[in-house]
């Protein structure tokens, strides 16, 4: 199984959002995916329908050590997709993973004790901060996704976030690398939007996907419906360009692993 986290300390710049239809593409693919939402504010896990009767078993206690992955995972509406999801009870761990022992491996711990060969690829969908939840996450990841909205603050937010995941690489995970920065909220009208794009593919060259996802009316519509925008409407343009995402994010990924 390869572990993608998607992580932008900076909030609304589309994380959940590309955590459900990312997901949603690849289980599409036929890859078997699992979600983790890491969010305090569940929503990927209320995107994919889930109500809190649903989530019994979270990623919450799973970083305390109370429930295995393999007991918590839900299925969903989507063939080949599973979920771990959140609860507001996630919000308080920070502080109590503070006096844990290995505060940030938890999740790397409980993902080895699972069978992992139930699935190909994991998302992990992670709050808007740098704190020990994303930590957790970024160790126990193979890979790291960044979505990054087009908008004047983008790349300051991005050079903080590269700052993090070079001490990452340093104290805990050395093997963690940027599997790409996803562009998302594109608004070919405004000139900003281009400006930001073209200074991004500049700095960071081909760590840039092709891809760019749009704003778009269905995909901020669909979360009210609990169900990802690619069955809500898979033929609007934010739909096809999370399909046109995966695709990318596949043909990026270690080919021999795949294969086994």
């Amino acid at each position: 199984m390869i572990i993608i986290s998607i992580a932008n300390q900076k909030g609304g710049v589309g994380k959940t959002t590309t955590s459900i239809n990312l997901a949603t593409a690849l289980a599409a693919t036929g890859l078997c995916t699992l979600l983790i939402d890491l969010d305090p504010q569940g929503n990927a896990s209320t995107g994919l329908g889930l109500t809190q009767a649903d989530r019994e078993n979270n990623s919450y206690k799973i970083l305390l050590g109370e429930a295995s992955v393999e007991e918590s995972v839900v299925d969903t509406m989507v063939p080949k997709l599973q979920i771990l999801p959140a609860t507001v009870d996630l919000s308080g761990a920070e502080v109590e993973l503070v006096d844990l022992e290995h505060r940030t491996h938890r999740l790397q711990m409980a993902l080895k004790q699972a069978d992992q060969a139930k699935w190909d690829v994991c998302l992990i969908d992670c709050p808007p901060s740098l704190g020990l939840l994303t930590i957790n996450a970024m160790v126990a990841s193979d890979m790291l996704l960044v979505p990054l909205q087009c908008e004047f603050f983008a790349l300051e937010g991005l050079s903080q976030l590269l700052q993090t995941v070079d001490r990452i690489q340093q104290r805990f995970n050395p093997q963690l690398s940027i599997i790409g920065v996803a562009l998302t909220m594109y608004d070919r009208r405004a000139k900003l939007t281009d400006q930001v794009a073209d200074d991004v593919r500049a700095c960071l060259g081909q760590l840039v996907f092709d891809t760019v996802i749009p704003r778009n009316v269905r995909l901020s519509e669909a979360p009210s419906h609990g169900v990802p925008a690619l069955i809500y409407d898979h033929k609007c343009t934010g739909s096809e360009a999370y399909l046109k995402l995966a695709r990318e994010v596949i043909s990026r990924l270690p080919q021999e692993e795949m294969a086994a």
